[in-house]
This record gives C-alpha cells, sequence and structure tokens, in this order.
C-alpha cells in the first residue's frame, strides 16, 4: 500500500488518514523516538496501577470487604476493580476532546498525574477494621477517578506515536505503547513479589500492601517529566474546527469505530485473562505460593515485552492485521492447553503454561495499537481511538479477572476462563476479517 513519502507498506489496514499530506509527524528519527519513548513509558504508570490492584485483590479482599467466604470477598474487590472501567469511556471522551481540540500535550500530561496520585492514594487508604463501610466506599470513589484519568491515557499514547512513527514502521514504533502497559505489569508484579518475599505474611496482609502503592508516586513523577519535554506533538491541531470530536465520530466514522471496539475486546479479553487473572487463579484456585506466582507474572510479561520489537518488525513487514490474526488463533488455540499445564501441581509447568498465553500478547497488542489510530482521521484520531479501547475494556478488560472467578465458581471447572478468552477471539477475529475486505477492496479500487 503506497504511502505519502513513496514508500510500500502491507499494513492490512486502511491506513489512508495517516498518508496524507497533513499527517503530524516528528521531524528527525531522534523526535520520533522520543515521542515513542514518551508515550509508551507513560502508559506504564496507567498500567502499573491496575495490574497492582488486580496482584494484591486477594490481600486486600478481607481488608476492605471482610466476609466468612474468601470467594465472596474477592468477587467484592474485583466488582471494584470492574467498576473502574465503566467511567473509562467517560474519560475517554473528555481527554479525546481535549487532545483533538486543544492539544495532544495538555491531555497526556493531565491523565499521568491524575492516574498516579490516585494510586498512591490507595496506599493511605483506611480499612474496614479502622474506618467501617467508609473504607470500601474510599476505594470506590478513588477507582472510579483512576478510571476516568486512565480512559484518556493509552488511546492518547497510541495516537501520538502513530502520528509521529515513520511510514513503513509505523508497528515497531506502535509497540512502545504495549510494551509501556506490560512494563507497568511486570513492574507491578516484581513490587508486589518482593514485598511478599520479604514481610511476613502478617506484615503484608496489615501494611506492607501499601509499599507497592506508594512507591506509584516516583514512578508518576518519572512518567510525567517525560511527557512535558514531548516535541512538537500538536502543530496540525486546529481547536474548534471540527465540532466535538465525539459527535464527529459517532457520525461520520461509525464502521471504524465499531471495528476498532471489536478487535479491542479481542485485545482485552485476552490480556486480562493473562496478565490480570491468572495470577489470582494461581493463588486462590491453585493455592501456588504468592511470592513465587508474583515473579513468574513478572518475568514471563516481561518476556512478552521483549518480543514486541521482533513483532512490531513482523507486523511492518507482512502487515498488521496478519500479525493481530496470529494472537487472536494463538490465543484461543493455546489457552486451554494452558490451564491444564497450570493445574498438574507443578510450578515449573504452571510457568510454561503462564508463557503459552502470554506470547500471543506480543502480537495481538502490536497489531491492534498500531492499526487503531489508522481507522481515525486526524481531527477525531484521539477520541476515536481513547473511545474504541475503553470501550472495549469495558467490555472485556476490567471484567475479565470478575467473569473468571465467577465462572470457575460456578461451573467448578478451574478451566472454564478459556470459554471467555474463545467468545472475545472470536469476535476480534469477525473485526480482522472484515478490516481485510475493505482494505483489499480499497487496493482494488
Amino acid at each position: 500500500m503506497s504511502v505519502g513519502d513513496g514508500a510500500t507498506v502491507s499494513s492490512g489496514a486502511d491506513d489512508r488518514y495517516l498518508s496524507d499530506p497533513n499527517r503530524i509527524s516528528a521531524r528527525t528519527p531522534a523526535e520520533a523516538r522520543r515521542v515513542a519513548f514518551a508515550g509508551g513509558i507513560g502508559t506504564l504508570i496507567e498500567y502499573y496501577d491496575f495490574a497492582l490492584y488486580g496482584y494484591v485483590s486477594t490481600i486486600i479482599a478481607p481488608l476492605f470487604f471482610p466476609s466468612n467466604d474468601p470467594i465472596t470477598s474477592l468477587l467484592a474487590v474485583l466488582a471494584v476493580f470492574a467498576v473502574s472501567y465503566v467511567v473509562r469511556p467517560i474519560g475517554g471522551i473528555f481527554f479525546g476532546w481535549v487532545g483533538d481540540q486543544h492539544g495532544r500535550r495538555k491531555a497526556l500530561v493531565v491523565t499521568v498525574i491524575g492516574i498516579g496520585f490516585a494510586n498512591t492514594a490507595i496506599g493511605l487508604l483506611p480499612t474496614y477494621a479502622v474506618a467501617g463501610v467508609l473504607a470500601p466506599i474510599l476505594l470506590l470513589a478513588i477507582r472510579i477517578v483512576q478510571g476516568f484519568f486512565a480512559g484518556g491515557e493509552v488511546g492518547g499514547a497510541a495516537t501520538v506515536i502513530a502520528e509521529a512513527a515513520p511510514p513503513g514502521m509505523r508497528a515497531r514504533y506502535g509497540a512502545f505503547t504495549p510494551m509501556g502497559t506490560n512494563g507497568g505489569f511486570a513492574i507491578a508484579a516484581a513490587a508486589v513479589g518482593i514485598v511478599s518475599g520479604v514481610l511476613a505474611t502478617d506484615q503484608l496482609d496489615t501494611w506492607g500492601w501499601r509499599i507497592p502503592f506508594l512507591l506509584g508516586l516516583p514512578l508518576t513523577i518519572v512518567c510525567y517529566m517525560a511527557r512535558r519535554t514531548l516535541p512538537d506533538i500538536d502543530k496540525n491541531v486546529s481547536p474548534g474546527k471540527h465540532g466535538f470530536p465525539l459527535l464527529s465520530t459517532l457520525r461520520s466514522h461509525p464502521k471504524a469505530l465499531l471495528q476498532a471496539t471489536a478487535l479491542g475486546i479481542g485485545v482485552q479479553g485476552a490480556a486480562y485473562i493473562g496478565s490480570t487473572f491468572v495470577s489470582i487463579y494461581l493463588v486462590t484456585n491453585l493455592h501456588y505460593a504468592k511470592s513465587p506466582v508474583y515473579w513468574i507474572t513478572a518475568g514471563v510479561t516481561l518476556v512478552a515485552v521483549g518480543l514486541m520489537p521482533f513483532t512490531g518488525r513482523l507486523a511492518d513487514r507482512i502487515g498488521s492485521l496478519e500479525v493481530a490474526a496470529i494472537g487472536l488463533v494463538g490465543y484461543a488455540a493455546l489457552t486451554y492447553p494452558a490451564f491444564l499445564l497450570m493445574g498438574v501441581g507443578s510450578l515449573a509447568l504452571a510457568a510454561l503454561g503462564y508463557v503459552l498465553i502470554m506470547v500471543n500478547m506480543a502480537f495481538l497488542q502490536v497489531a491492534s495499537f498500531t492499526v487503531t489510530p489508522q481507522l481515525f482521521p486526524q481531527e477525531v484520531r484521539y477520541t476515536g481511538t481513547a473511545l474504541a479501547t475503553n470501550l472495549s475494556v469495558v467490555v472485556a478488560g476490567g471484567t475479565a479477572p470478575y467473569v473468571a472467578t465467577w465462572l470457575v465458581r460456578q461451573t467448578n471447572d478451574l478451566r472454564s476462563p478459556y470459554y471467555f478468552v474463545a467468545v472475545t477471539c472470536l469476535i476480534g477475529l469477525i473485526a480482522v476479517t472484515t478490516m481485510r475486505k475493505q482494505s483489499h477492496a480499497s487496493s482494488a479500487a
């Protein structure tokens, strides 16, 4: 597919919006790399926060939702996890408006500050034993605030990276977004692994769980500094010229929004089972020790992150949609055998099963974060990308740990979460198929 400078790429997606002469691009390769790095590292704090909450959920569940049934407490704390995602589309709409109408930089700086300070606040909350019912109310309120700010984060990062990436190299630059998100997962797992390994159980359950949340503050400062010094990413933003971006997106680009959301459902449903639920599953359902599970989680996530630069190059060579299909099929084919391996009783085999799930992330997420911004024109790109990402997260991401835990409880089948993965992957594959047909039709024309 031809692009603006005469290079040819096989994106597999309709990339005409990033091929036009008004495409925002960094002036030099060094600036493009700075944009990619700052975009990726900013998403790190978002997913550090959300992953951290999932990893400590088995610890904080009885502290905020005491019950005679540990699973009831766990479901309650996971319901809070899910509710925080419901407000993400609202944040996506608001920060999409800011980013499309008033500048990408403003939106991305505010979101990273808001997420970071909310994350730190959780580490300072009183528990139910101290504050009674006020404790879970405060926890829910802070998670809602986090969800609002997070709604404008990853979609905005994907947008500015897509706009800065040189033609023909969009996927390898786009890989910085999922490298940042999954880097957040890995650092969160390592932080919990350290405190759970160093502290006694009673120390971890009373005050030690707070330490990883408080460590989010210096991470926030690092991410803020990277965002604050971004090269000019707003030179083609035209305040007020295109109306309210949400209405323009819904009116003029409903098909793109539906396709991007469906692809995102495949991404989020599979990814959140792997990156959030599996650690809960290994501890709660299979009764492995907490500390090694957290370290395994960090390790396998880093394996996926390490593969992303290579899958980005592959996507630039054979097409992002083709790489997305590889990831979706991989999740559908390997997740069930992975659950079988985890149930054998060997921590080594459980780790191997975890790798089988997470390796697919390197294909699917790189492709998705590359394709989605290409579906929307510049004037609504931030809004369209953020809205599609957040709608898919509401449907299949934030709900994944809750639904998976509920399925195990209702069916008494430890492998039942696989069916959730299979359904979301099917939805993602349908989206990929429609986009490939659309791309082929455009090429033929």
